[in-house]
Order: structure tokens, then C-alpha cells, then sequence
């Protein structure tokens, strides 16, 4: 299958600045598993690669090196053995030799790619002092460019990023990998010939998010419907069992990370860090602290303030759609065999299921939001609000904010739906009281602006009238 690189214009941008610029350049690639950070750095940079490698999971020091001989002699290209290093000061020494070579005989400017850097270097193998070495005494005098990528994301800003050893402020251009957008996911269809609409795409990114290596399993000739059941349900399907190999991958003790994650899972509106540990069964200390940073810096949680509160009221929320959909869905599901998703997507736990999720979708697509609302260039604030009903005080819960700088306060109804809605008197005066909640308990002065984001669009009526001020629609979530 033809895959073309899909969006990624500001990384894009970033890999051909270092590789135009008169100086060395250490590059780090920074993503979650699966996200297309390879495949990137070989469709932009594949032609000038002088030395790649990838680590190898769960690998010993020993077998790494071996590795590392063995990719090292291939790229050497030499009738004479070359030494083989026992450990990765040697290795980049004699990787210093060999490229040498290489630059001597070549023109413009050459690449030197560390894929999976974090299992190269785990259990204090040694490598990050080779690599210190490596660049401080050879590299950083060269015409190259070091490309260091791996998916773990927090070991990668921890560790290289973050370094104060020898490595301190040696990346000189760093890239956040984000799965696809709407909007990409989308292009990449069509790339792809598969027609889908814009409600099938969101179907599936209900289920995947937008991860490429989870889309190029989709076929164009299924329904949204029949995709899910083949993917995520059929005893071969990819993410029928991804959920385990994903985290265990990304961290080590990853029993910690899953738990959170299983926590943040049964609650709709977030939780607290104190909640989040509760419900997790875990210590609160330093390493869970750790834990949840991780999480976060790798795209699974997002942590959100309530509108006005400080940071220890901050909500942590699950934002990772295969995750979501994984934890309610296939866990407890795999075993009832084909048409599984057939069945579960027409019923109710599925339609209450879907608005969660759907608001999870909007939620990471606030930029579309804001540039169909015209509102991109002013600098606004996204935040959620939530009141508990007492004898004395109207409850009231609010998925999204965005808090404007013009003094205007958009306020969110998100909707999922499979045709256009019509609101009732019920529902508009239900709408209503929860502005009129929220402007009583924030004392706030700006103006309130009810939004609501629905698939279809909105029947226009005289409980909407004077009440919804902008509606958006699946056409506006999928712009770029």
C-alpha cells in the first residue's frame, strides 16, 4: 500500500531547516507508539541517512551492542572487519571512525538516526554518556544532523530534553508528535481513495483516535461499523489486544500508568489527583506524580483547571480515544466473536458512551474550534466548570469553557448525534438555568455565548432562538 505523509507541514518545516542550516544539529522527535514518528524522519530524510539504528525492547546491554556491531558493519561497507565495541563509549568512537569516512566521500549535509532511544539506553547502559561523547567531541563539529526519537515520550524530555549532564542544551530543534487531527484523518483516507463521510470518520476515530498505524488497518470497501468489528473485535484484529502492549512498551512498571488510566476511565467530568490515586488504589507521592506526567506528556491524560479554582483543583481527564474505547468496550467483549460491534453500536450504553466520547474529540480540537468561531487570533482560556446541587445551590456541569480575552465566555453544549437536533422547552430552559448557575457562582462579568457543537446541525426553533448564539457542525471540527 502507497501511505503519503499526510499533514505534518511545521514538522516538516523543522527537519528541512536543520537539514538546510550551516550548523550541526541535534533533533529530537518526541511521540506516542504508533503515531508516524519514523515514518516521518525516513520520508523526509531517508536519502540523506548515513548511519540508522533502532533499539531493540526488552533487549540486554549486551544484545544492543550486538546490534549495534552488526548495523554498524553493514553501514561500513568494509572488506576489513571493523572492531567491535564491548561497550557504547567504544561504540561511538568507532561510530565516529566509520562516518568520518562517509562525510569525506559525500556532499551536503547527512543524517544519523537513533530511533526507540530510550530502550538503547535503558538500565544505565552507558549509551547516554557515548552519545554525550559522541556529539560534544565529534558531531557537533560535523555537517550533520542527530535524529534522536522515541516514544516514550517523558524518558525522552527527562533524559535528553531536560538533561543537565553533558548533554545540557545540546537539542537544538525539538518536534511533538500528535496523532492525526479530524481533519488529517480525513486527507489520509482519501489518499487512501476510501470514501468515507465525515460521520464514518468520526465513528472510527471514536474508536482509534488518530493514530496512523491504527488507520492503515481500516478498509475502504467496510462500512465504519464492519472496520471496528474487524479491528477491534476479530480474534486477528490489531487493537483487540493493543491496550497492554501499549503501555508496557511506553513504561516501565506500567501497572501504575494502567491503573490511573482505568481510574480516569469512570468519570466523565475528570478527577482530582486525590480521587485519581483513590479510585487507582495507589501511594500518592513523588513517583505517582511522576506517573501522572508521564501520562500526560505522552498524550493519554490531559489536565484541565476548573474555571476560577488554582492548581491543586486540577482535573485530570482520559483523552485517549482507543483507550476510552478499549476500557468500556473490547476488554469484557472479545470473546463474543464476529458482528460484536454490529450489535453494541445500536445500543444505549454505546449512544450515552458516544457524547463522552465525542466531547473527548472536541475537546482536543479547540484550535478547529476557535478558527470557525473567528475568535483564533484572540487569546482565550479553555477550562470546565462543575457545581453539586445542595438544598441552597443549582448543580450545574460544563464539559468546556473557553474564557476570551474580549470579555466573552463561550460556553459549550457538545452533542453527538445522528441527525439534526431540535430542542424542546425542557431541554432550552435545562440550558439556560446552567448559564444563569454558572454567571451566579463565578460572579463573572463578561458575557456568556452559548455554543453548540452537534454533528448535523441544529433545527431552528423558538427554544433555540435567542439562546444557542453559534452552532458548529462535524464541517467546522474538520477544518484545518
Amino acid at each position: 500500500m502507497n501511505i503519503p505523509l499526510i499533514g505534518r507541514e511545521k514538522e516538516k518545516e523543522i527537519l528541512l531547516e536543520a537539514l538546510q542550516s550551516p550548523e550541526a544539529e541535534m533533533v529530537a522527535v518526541i511521540g506516542r507508539r504508533r503515531v508516524g514518528k519514523t515514518f516521518l524522519i525516513k520520508t523526509e530524510y531517508q536519502p540523506h541517512f548515513i548511519f540508522e539504528i533502532s533499539g531493540l525492547q526488552n533487549a540486554t546491554v549486551e544484545k544492543q551492542l550486538d546490534h549495534f556491531n552488526f548495523t554498524l558493519a553493514k553501514y561500513a561497507q568494509s572488506e576489513i572487519p571493523i572492531e567491535k565495541a564491548d561497550n557504547w563509549l567504544d561504540a561511538f568512537r568507532i561510530l565516529t571512525f566509520v562516518l568520518k569516512k562517509q562525510l569525506d566521500a559525500s556532499n551536503g549535509k547527512k543524517v544519523i538516526f537513533f530511533d526507540e532511544l530510550p530502550w538503547l539506553a535503558k538500565n544505565e547502559s552507558g549509551f547516554l554518556t557515548g552519545l554525550d561523547f559522541f556529539w560534544n567531541s565529534w558531531a557537533v563539529n560535523q555537517n550533520v544532523v542527530v535524529v534522536i526519537c522515541g516514544s516514550a515520550a517523558s524518558w525522552m524530555i527527562d533524559n535528553l530534553v531536560n538533561n543537565t549532564g553533558g548533554l545540557y542544551n545540546r537539542i537544538t530543534r525539538r518536534i511533538f508528535m500528535k496523532p492525526f487531527t479530524l481533519g488529517e484523518t480525513m486527507q489520509y483516507f482519501k489518499s487512501q481513495l476510501f470514501n468515507f463521510t465525515k460521520y464514518e470518520v468520526v465513528q472510527l476515530y471514536l474508536a482509534m483516535g488518530g493514530i496512523p498505524h491504527y488507520l492503515k488497518e481500516v478498509k475502504g470497501n467496510k462500512s465504519a461499523v464492519q472496520n471496528v468489528d474487524d479491528i477491534c473485535f476479530a480474534p486477528q484484529g490489531l487493537l483487540r489486544d493493543e491496550f497492554r502492549l501499549m503501555f508496557y512498551s511506553l513504561f516501565e512498571n506500567a501497572e501504575k500508568h494502567i491503573a490511573i488510566i482505568r481510574a480516569l476511565a469512570t468519570s466523565k467530568q475528570g478527577l482530582t489527583r486525590q480521587m485519581t490515586v483513590q479510585l487507582a488504589k495507589i501511594p500518592d507521592n513523588g513517583n505517582t506524580t511522576k506517573v501522572l506526567e508521564e501520562l500526560e506528556q505522552s498524550g493519554f491524560i490531559t489536565a484541565y483547571y476548573p474555571f476560577g479554582k488554582v492548581k491543586k483543583n486540577m482535573l485530570y481527564r482520559l483523552t485517549d480515544q482507543y483507550s476510552l474505547f478499549y476500557l468500556q468496550f473490547i476488554e469484557n467483549k472479545v470473546h463474543e466473536g464476529a458482528g460484536t460491534w454490529q450489535h453494541l453500536s445500536q445500543t444505549q450504553e454505546y449512544k450515552t458512551w458516544s457524547g463522552y466520547a465525542f466531547e473527548s474529540v472536541c475537546l482536543q480540537h479547540i484550535p478547529s474550534i476557535k478558527r470557525a468561531l473567528g475568535i483564533s487570533g484572540v487569546y482565550s482560556i479553555s477550562s470546565t466548570f462543575y457545581q453539586k446541587a445542595t438544598e441552597e445551590k443549582r448543580g450545574a456541569q460544563i464539559d468546556l469553557l473557553l474564557d476570551r480575552a474580549d470579555n466573552i465566555i463561550n460556553v459549550f453544549e457538545i452533542k453527538f448525534h445522528n441527525g439534526e437536533i431540535t430542542l424542546n422547552k425542557e431541554t432550552s430552559e435545562a440550558w439556560q438555568r446552567k448559564l444563569w448557575t454558572f454567571a451566579e457562582a463565578t460572579k463573572t462579568r463578561k458575557r456568556l455565548s452559548l455554543v453548540l457543537i452537534t454533528t448535523f446541525g441544529l433545527v431552528r426553533n423558538i427554544h433555540s432562538s435567542g439562546l444557542v448564539e453559534h452552532l458548529l457542525t462535524l464541517d467546522d471540527l474538520f477544518l484545518e
